[in-house]
């Protein structure tokens, strides 16, 4: 039977870009997106270039910050709040990424703090989980993703405005891609914890998206996989070939 969740692609752009090569991503997107497209498309730019993509990019794709502080305002300098992201036009933010928690040490109650606020502001939120390639050598993987998604879950009311993305942080901008199988295993693990802690109809309408060296040639086979409800996408989103990404279910 097939899944009734929407497809959802995402491209997380980081630390890339400048005005000029920013407006020929957002090209060629207004060129390969319209109101037909059956994916969900979502695309997170550097902050500081948050209001040049919304302002030019195609209504049929949102647009995404890569990271918000916990609280709406206040003395925490270098930070955004879900209320700016969404005074500006933004829809959603990515949170919980391996960079954040391995590079910046952000731990899972903050994570799971930035998720709560971001939804009470009406902002959609790719909640991100995933092990480290120590990790899955030792055979914990299961423990490190039920770790992090708890501490997500225990900030969450209303899943409607979630999805979470499972990015194996070995399989993160290194090229090696976690296998079809291999995804699915862990995605069917998410799915299993939401229906065991959660509910059955979270379970079932919750949207698992896979992080890792997504390219055009590795998505189609990735996207028949049952669990697996679409991508977020790191380099590849950068370039042309992210359209057919996109439209890897097609």
């Amino acid at each position: 039977m097939a899944s009734s969740r929407r497809f959802f692609v995402g491209g997380n752009w980081k630390m890339n870009g400048d005005t000029a090569s920013i407006g020929k991503i957002v090209d060629f997107l207004n060129e390969g997106v319209n109101d037909s497209t059956t994916t969900e498309v979502v695309v997170a730019p550097p902050a500081l270039y948050l209001t040049q993509v919304i302002k030019d990019l195609t209504k049929d794709v949102a647009v995404s910050a890569q990271n918000c502080y916990k609280v709406a305002k206040g003395a925490f300098t270098g930070e955004i709040s879900s209320e700016m992201i969404k005074n500006v036009g933004g829809k959603w933010v990515i949170l919980g990424h391996s960079e954040r928690r391995h590079i910046f040490g952000e731990k899972d109650e903050l994570i799971g703090e930035k998720v709560g606020h971001a939804l009470s502001a009406d902002i959609g939120v790719i909640a991100c989980v995933g092990e480290l390639l120590s990790e899955r050598e030792n055979g914990t993987t299961a423990e490190v993703v039920y770790r992090q998604i708890k501490a997500i879950a225990a900030n969450i009311s209303d899943w409607c405005r979630v999805v979470i993305a499972y990015e194996p942080v070995w399989a993160i901008g290194t090229g090696k891609t976690a296998s079809p199988d291999q995804a699915q295993e862990v995605h069917a693990l998410i799915r299993k914890w939401l229906n065991d802690n959660v509910s059955n109809d979270v379970a079932n309408s919750v949207r698992i998206i896979y992080g890792g060296s997504v390219n055009a040639k590795n998505c189609r086979e990735l996207a028949t996989k049952p669990d697996v409800d679409g991508f977020l996408v790191g380099g590849a989103s950068l370039k042309p070939e992210f359209i057919e990404i996109i439209n890897s279910k097609s």
